[in-house]
């Protein structure tokens, strides 16, 4: 699966998960987070007519008001770049954080555009009483098709429950950057691989 169309289905899941909200019990966990960031963005989408017909200032606007509250991109970055994180100096780590989220926020932006109207089931939440951790399973089910498995994994900071990975039909995000990002930092260095974060963010900005 190519690395920008996953990221697109992760990250619409999210988005489609609204469907499920008003069915869902007023429950404090972390599927709630899950569907209650999707609603606001979903009735976001659904009134803002430039989102809709792709206009990324304002998907931007969107995603950072509604979506990066409820993701701990420190803890992706540093999973996705793996062993190599302790080599970076702590400006490098920050500018890999930064180039990395500018990465999946403007591949999410492209995705808002072509939202349709699929049906996503969420299958449950791995977690017991006390834990910090949880995985919130869901199903997206298209109108013709198969249905994709994407399951989000969190961890709770404070009280607040925030995404750090995600698994598109058991595929893990930020393991499937890690060993590109491994051979980047081989050949060219921790600069390199910010060099490359910024590239592909620009790439995306384009689709």
């Amino acid at each position: 699966m190519k690395r920008m169309k996953m990221i697109g289905r992760a990250l619409t899941g999210l988005l489609l998960l609204s469907s499920l909200w008003a069915q869902a019990s007023t429950v404090s966990g972390p599927d709630a987070v899950i569907r209650k960031t999707a609603d606001e963005v979903i009735a976001a989408v659904k009134t803002d007519k430039s989102i809709r017909e792709g206009d990324r200032s304002s998907a931007y606007k969107l995603i950072d008001q509604k979506v990066l509250p409820h993701f701990d991109f420190e803890r992706m970055t540093r999973l996705a770049v793996g062993r190599n994180w302790r080599q970076a100096a702590p400006d490098q780590q920050k500018q890999l954080v930064v180039g990395f989220r500018d990465l999946l926020v403007r591949t999410y932006a492209s995705s808002l555009s072509q939202y349709k109207d699929q049906v996503v089931q969420i299958k449950g939440t791995d977690t017991r009483p006390g834990d910090s951790e949880a995985v919130v399973h869901t199903l997206i089910v298209p109108s013709g098709g198969q249905s994709i498995p994407i399951d989000y994994s969190m961890e709770k900071a404070n009280s607040d429950w925030k995404v750090y990975d995600i698994r598109v039909d058991g595929v893990s995000l930020v393991t499937n950057y890690r060993s590109e990002f491994s051979d980047i930092v081989r050949r060219s260095g921790v600069d390199g691989l910010i060099k490359a974060l910024e590239e592909k963010s620009r790439a995306a900005e384009k689709k």
